[in-house]
């Protein structure tokens, strides 16, 4: 089978708290020729979908004081796991 096109589409859902939430998806097509590698193509693809979905839903994000919440309790529970796994060593 040769494939001549490729479609990639991400979407991520967002809780911005108070019952208000955030979905951005993003579609991408790209068309490939017969000796290129529709595997890398499709990760190409993939990673630029899932950077112009980050870098759209930033601006909302950073106004949300729930997700910023959230990000400071995930930094600060990696720096303690990783300050455990060093007294353990």
């Amino acid at each position: 089978m040769e494939i001549k096109t490729i479609s990639v589409t991400y979407h991520r859902k967002f809780n911005l708290g108070d019952y208000e939430s955030l979905e951005i998806g993003c579609s991408l097509w790209g068309q490939i020729d017969p000796e290129e590698d529709a595997d890398g193509a499709t990760q190409f693809l993939y990673q630029q979908a899932k950077a112009s979905v980050k870098e759209a839903a930033m601006p909302v994000i950073k106004e949300s004081a729930y997700q910023m919440n959230k990000a400071r309790i995930h930094k600060q529970s990696a720096k303690n796991q990783t300050h455990d796994e060093l007294e353990k060593f």
